[in-house]
């Protein structure tokens, strides 16, 4: 099972959220390291994420023909 962590970038839809991972890769020649975003889907079935949640997801049966992913931690997010 594939785990990741990311922040929620958008909740407009009914349980399911978009959540922006970061990763860094190193590049296949020069191998300095390059950051990669990826923005997922996720099921949130109580729709408790907001904008700025720092979540973990992980894989799991398909929801949705996008929405492959369930939120099964969140972190809130601090309004400084």
């Amino acid at each position: 099972m594939r785990t990741q962590k990311g922040t929620v970038v958008s909740n407009k839809m009914d349980k399911t959220v978009v959540i922006e991972v970061i990763s860094f890769e190193p590049h296949p020649l020069y191998k300095k390291r390059y950051r990669k975003v990826s923005k997922l889907k996720a099921r949130d079935e109580k729709n408790e994420c907001q904008i700025g949640d720092t979540v973990t997801i992980t894989e799991t049966r398909p929801y949705s023909k996008s929405v492959y992913f369930k939120v099964t931690s969140r972190t809130l997010a601090t309004n400084n």
